[in-house]
């Protein structure tokens, strides 16, 4: 077996793990600096909406010898608007310019022509209306909203309205810092960015899904035992599906990296390329609420139960007693040290091997 599926094995089987929930401060602090930071970047860079919500043309030439730098140059003083200049993979150029209508659409491909020594009818023009985009944003706010309310409710019934709350937080959580690092880096936002966006949203729900399946499977009945608290048992169902989550997010992410950095690099940017980049900082954010996120706010809601609070209490005070004594809590030699150090973290069967040579 290898050493990742025996790890995977003894995560879920409880041997070793991570206290994510008793950590859970440390990834809530981070995940608001880096949220405050994208409402920030928002707020003062706005975004780099794509043509296709602004309105222009997009002029697309032969092969050429003319860099990019130089053609962006061109079309500026052609137009007298900012321009976006991309090479495609056969060596032609691909020029945005924003706020063209059709009269100045054919002049500033007349001015490329000469500038670009390439006859004018082999520069393709295309013109785009605002009104377009506006209508794409509005259809895509729509099907957001929509999703959104089918997630609450799918996760109301299936599991409960604390789980459904913390996947919405998660959900909204994603969109935030892909958007965000949208805005701080200045990648332009094109139609194919908004179905990268949409996509992203099903890859975060179901790494949500697969943890809170485990946590609905191991808090069955909880109220019923005084071994594990419902913190203890979340952060278990964690450590049990993170092998997974993991192999899951890197399936997705490598084929989403090469479209975006060898098909973009050798393709040339486009369609695809503005999709894979939004799937690409959406699948990151994805693995990282599902983990950190979503599950330790379903355990702070849950704590906040009174039959789990006392539960909790419970379960301390048995604790207390017994370590009071030198036994186990259930009073049986070490059967409960081993499942309560299990619900947490450490080199477990280590620290045992080395306290039976002690004894020993």
């Amino acid at each position: 077996m290898s050493k990742l599926g025996d790890l995977g094995a003894r995560l879920h089987r409880g041997e070793v793990g991570y206290d994510f929930i008793g950590n859970r401060k440390i990834w809530y602090g981070l995940s608001i600096l880096i949220t405050i930071t994208a409402i920030v970047a928002l707020a003062v860079r706005g975004l780099n909406m794509g043509i296709e919500f602004q309105g222009g043309a997009v002029f697309t030439t032969p092969k050429s010898e003319v860099s990019v730098s130089q053609a962006q140059e061109y079309a500026e003083e052609a137009s007298g608007h900012d321009a976006i200049v991309q090479q495609l993979g056969n060596g032609s150029l691909r020029i945005q310019v924003g706020g063209l209508d059709t009269a100045q659409s054919d002049q500033v491909r007349s001015e490329l022509a000469k500038d670009l020594n390439v006859p004018e009818d082999k520069i393709a023009a295309e013109l785009v209306g605002p009104s377009w985009g506006e209508q794409i944003a509005t259809k895509a706010w729509t099907g957001l909203g929509v999703f959104m309310i089918l997630v609450v409710i799918y996760l109301a019934i299936a599991f409960e309205w604390r789980m459904a709350v913390a996947a919405l937080i998660a959900l909204i959580h994603d969109l935030t810092i892909t958007v965000g690092i949208y805005s701080l880096v200045g990648f332009e936002v094109t139609v194919g960015t908004v179905i990268g966006l949409l996509t992203i949203l099903g890859y975060s729900l179901y790494d949500t899904v697969v943890v809170f399946d485990s946590l609905k499977e191991q808090t069955k009945d909880i109220t019923k035992q005084t071994r594990f608290t419902y913190s203890e048992l979340a952060n278990r169902s964690i450590n049990g599906t993170l092998v997974r989550s993991i192999n899951t997010t890197v399936v997705a992410l490598l084929p989403v990296a090469g479209l975006l950095f060898i098909g973009g690099g050798v393709l040339g940017a486009g369609m695809l390329n503005d999709i894979s980049l939004s799937l690409f900082v959406g699948l990151a954010a994805g693995a990282y609420s599902s983990i950190f996120i979503a599950t330790p706010l379903v355990a702070d809601l849950k704590e906040r139960e009174p039959a789990i609070k006392a539960l909790k209490k419970r379960i301390l005070v048995k604790r207390a007693g017994a370590a009071a004594k030198g036994e186990s809590a259930d009073g049986t030699d070490g059967a409960y040290a081993d499942d309560a150090e299990t619900a947490v973290v450490g080199q477990r069967a280590s620290r045992r091997g080395r306290a039976q040579e002690h004894r020993g």
